[in-house]
């Protein structure tokens, strides 16, 4: 016997070299394939390799000792090709998850550098004007009654504006940081939509634009916070109204469809770039290349509205969309009905 395996053992060892070989050959042809191929290939060529060591030891001639080699081969080929097939999958479709994963940590990475040059870029202004008019008031630099008075007017304004970014900030990490907590109940969509309109009327005012709303056929009730949804038709709005020009009109609609409840507001903003509609509820996002000139106290923001919007609307389990319509944009907010919830 030993005589057989010191006989054997070199061809044994030619074997495995050229089986080795051969391996690295398909999985060199294969590498541009899927990780289930190429786990197919390297336990199916191994059981192959076998197969024809046998046959070529037996010297080609049908032996019992050739037909049980074969029978073993073909049962565990028939056992394990196909679970590493399966394996292979599951490899397959675990590099996938990981990779979106990873390009979702990188696209949230470089939203939250985006968004820190954002903001100390927009608290940067309104500090130094701040600053610029206290010292000129420390300084005795205006004494005219009328221009203290000024100042203090624009100094409020400034700090009502960063009391404004502060509170979106907080919202936003708030959102983010899945810390937002909601008391869910039936809200209808008419006492949104006033109380929004409401809030957003001094800015119309202030910017010449028309406010309207309509429903059909009637105002339906959403399940939902109504605090978080008058926000979200609140940055819709004051969006709308932002890039709106004077005497155009700002429309809040609402419907209703088996499942779900509408809420949609159509401004006159000249329309959105199509490349960057994919872009519009991102964090900082304040592309307007294809909107009408932004003028007035109104043009300023830090870009957050949009996506504060989304994150409450989404945390409803509703969604929200844009696409051009008409004289500019249609925002459309999808919620579930209060009886569906």
């Amino acid at each position: 016997m030993l005589t057989d395996l010191l006989h054997i053992l070199p061809w044994a060892l030619l074997a495995a070299v050229a089986t080795a070989a051969v391996e690295l050959g398909v999985l060199y042809l294969l590498r541009r394939r899927s990780a289930t191929a190429n786990i197919a290939a390297l336990v199916s060529i191994p059981i192959l390799a076998v197969l024809l060591f046998v046959v070529s030891v037996s010297g080609f001639m049908y032996t019992p000792m050739l037909a049980f080699a074969a029978t073993a081969c073909a049962l565990i080929a028939v056992v394990v090709i196909p679970v590493a097939v399966y394996l292979g999958r599951r490899i397959a479709l675990g590099a996938m998850e990981a990779e979106k994963q990873r390009a979702a940590e990188r696209a949230a990475e470089a939203s939250r550098r985006q968004l820190v040059a954002w903001v100390s870029h927009d608290l940067r202004t309104p500090l130094a004007g701040i600053r610029a008019m206290s010292e000129a008031l420390e300084d005795s630099v205006v004494v005219d009654p009328d221009e203290i008075a000024d100042y203090a007017r624009r100094i409020s304004a400034e700090t009502a504006r960063l009391s404004t970014m502060v509170d979106d900030l907080f919202e936003l990490s708030r959102i983010n940081a899945g810390a937002l907590r909601l008391t869910l109940g039936p809200v209808s969509t008419e006492e949104l939509v006033a109380q929004a309109m409401e809030a957003a009327a001094p800015a119309a005012g202030q910017r010449g634009v028309r406010l309207a709303a309509s429903a059909e056929p009637g105002w339906p009730v959403v399940n939902g916070s109504d605090r978080e949804l008058i926000r979200v038709l609140a940055n819709l709005l004051v969006n709308a109204i932002r890039h709106t020009p004077s005497d155009g009109t700002v429309e809040v609609l609402a419907g209703q469809q088996s499942d779900h409840a509408w809420l949609a507001v159509q401004d006159a903003c000249g329309g959105i770039d199509p490349d960057d509609l994919p872009r519009v509820f991102d964090v900082a996002f304040r592309g307007a290349a294809a909107r009408s000139p932004e003028t007035g106290s109104a043009a300023g923001g830090a870009g957050l509205g949009l996506a504060i919007a989304r994150g409450l609307v989404e945390a409803h389990g509703g969604r929200i969309s844009v696409h051009n319509e008409g004289p500019g944009c249609r925002f459309e907010v999808q919620l579930p009905l209060a009886a569906a919830a």
